[in-house]
C-alpha cells in the first residue's frame, strides 16, 4: 500500500473515531448500564467489519447506484436510533452501577452487542464513510489489489474505533460510577444524541420527498 496514503487515512479514522456521536453515546450508555461494556464496543465495530466486508466485496458501491435505496435505508436506521434513544432514557434512573446491579444484567450482553452492531450496521452515514472517503486512500499502482487494500483500511478504522470506545466506556464508568446523579445525567443525555440523531435523519428525508 501507499505508505503516505495509509499515514493519512489514520489520522482521517482516528479524527473520527474521536468525534463524539451515537458510537459515543452508545458506548457511554453501556458502560454505565451494563456489567460490561464490551460487547456493546463489539457490537459498534462488528457493524464496521460489516461495512468493510461490503465495502470489499464491492456492495457498497452498487447500493449506492440503487436509486432510493440509501434513503430507505437511513429511514431504518433513523427509527432504529429513535428506538435506542427512547430505550436508553427509559432506564436513565438506574444508571449507576453497582455490582448486584450486574449479576442480573450479564444475561443482556448478547442483546447490548446486537444492539451495538445495529447501532453502527444500520447507520446509513458509515455506510457512506465506507463509500466516499476509504476509496480516496486506495492506490491502483499498489502491489496489492484494490480489494484488499479496502479491506485492510475499512479494518484499520475498525481498530482504532474499538479502541477509542473502549476509551470512552472506561472512562465513563471510571469518572461516573461513584456519582449516581451524574451517571444519571450521562445516560439521560445519550438517550437524547440518539433520538435527536434520529430525527435529523428523518428530516432529511422529509425534506427530499418534499422537493
Amino acid at each position: 500500500m501507499n505508505p503516505q496514503l495509509f499515514l493519512a487515512f489514520v489520522i482521517v479514522a482516528v479524527t473520527l473515531a474521536c468525534t463524539p456521536g451515537v458510537d459515543w453515546a452508545y458506548s457511554i450508555a453501556a458502560g454505565l448500564r451494563q456489567r460490561s461494556f464490551v460487547p456493546a464496543v463489539a457490537g459498534l465495530c462488528s457493524g464496521y467489519v460489516l461495512h468493510t466486508a461490503l465495502l470489499t466485496a464491492g456492495l457498497t458501491a452498487l447500493l449506492a447506484g440503487v436509486p432510493g435505496l440509501l434513503g430507505w435505508l437511513t429511514i431504518a436506521g433513523a427509527a432504529y436510533l429513535l428506538w435506542l434513544g427512547v430505550s436508553t432514557m427509559r432506564s436513565w434512573r438506574g444508571a449507576s452501577f453497582s455490582t448486584d446491579d450486574a449479576v442480573g444484567q450479564s444475561r443482556n450482553q448478547f442483546r447490548t452487542f446486537l444492539q451495538g452492531m445495529g447501532t453502527s450496521g444500520i447507520n446509513p452515514k458509515g455506510l457512506l464513510f465506507f463509500l466516499a472517503l476509504v476509496p480516496q486512500f486506495v492506490s491502483p499502482e499498489a502491489s496489492l489489489p484494490v480489494p484488499v487494500q479496502s479491506g485492510v483500511l475499512g479494518l484499520t478504522f475498525v481498530l482504532f474505533a474499538g479502541i477509542i470506545y473502549t476509551a470512552v466506556a472506561l472512562t465513563s464508568r471510571k469518572l461516573l460510577q461513584s456519582r449516581p446523579a451524574a451517571a444519571r445525567v450521562v445516560t439521560l443525555s445519550s438517550g437524547i444524541i440518539m433520538v435527536g440523531l434520529g430525527a435529523v435523519l428523518l428530516g432529511e428525508q422529509a425534506l427530499r420527498l418534499l422537493h
